[in-house]
């Protein structure tokens, strides 16, 4: 697979113009006392001043829209994410919720200025077994009756069976009649869909029927 890596450039430091001891003393000093983003980021990230995390995926926070990554190093980080937040594998777009434990990934992130993380992007390396849709997946159709809705995460949940509960994700690219028969469901509602399954409780949503 080949992936786009996008390039970012750490600020550029603040310059001095003065002349003497006592300036070049301070400048000297405050070099040395000051560690700058470049040495927070670099802690977090195995001290390699990158812009990326890679690692294992612990699990998703969807509560508090966190993701939970593990690194090579064994050194844990949790990454905030919103709507705005792409996960992509094979060039195909997918929800933050479609991720679950053992993926393999690397993300973006940038620091806020509470210090906390933050992704706009995910590149799923290697999916966990069955976990992220194949390129040969077959689209199904199904039902059931709505138990659960996210609409800010952008997933609802039916019992399809027997108390069998799934959980179907919406794509990025959802059409605008399927976006807003999302944003009508009602908890009791029976919907009748094709889907594409991610894994054995998880779907991803082709179209509303």
């Amino acid at each position: 697979m080949r992936y786009q890596t996008i390039q970012w450039e750490a600020p550029v430091g603040t310059s001095f113009r003065a002349a003497g001891i006592g300036v070049a003393a301070l400048v000297l000093s405050a070099c040395a006392q000051a560690g700058g983003l470049g040495s927070i980021l670099g802690g977090v990230l195995g001290n390699n001043n990158s812009n990326q995390v890679t690692g294992t995926v612990q699990r998703v926070d969807t509560r508090y829209h966190q993701i939970n990554i593990t690194q090579s190093n064994g050194q844990a980080v949790s990454i905030n994410y919103d709507n705005q937040t792409r996960v992509v594998y094979r060039n195909q777009d997918y929800s933050v919720g479609s991720l679950e434990y053992g993926d393999q990934v690397t993300a973006r992130i940038q620091q806020t200025q509470n210090g906390a993380y933050y992704t706009d992007y995910v590149q799923v390396d290697s999916p966990a077994s069955g976990s992220v849709v194949s390129g040969n997946s077959q689209v199904q159709t199904l039902q059931g009756v709505v138990r659960n809705i996210d609409v800010s995460n952008g997933w609802f949940q039916i019992d399809a069976s027997s108390n069998v509960l799934l959980t179907i994700s919406m794509p990025y690219n959802a059409n605008a009649s399927d976006t807003q028969r999302f944003r009508s469901l009602r908890i009791g509602d029976a919907v009748r869909f094709a889907g594409v399954f991610l894994n054995n409780s998880r779907v991803e949503l082709r179209q509303f029927y």
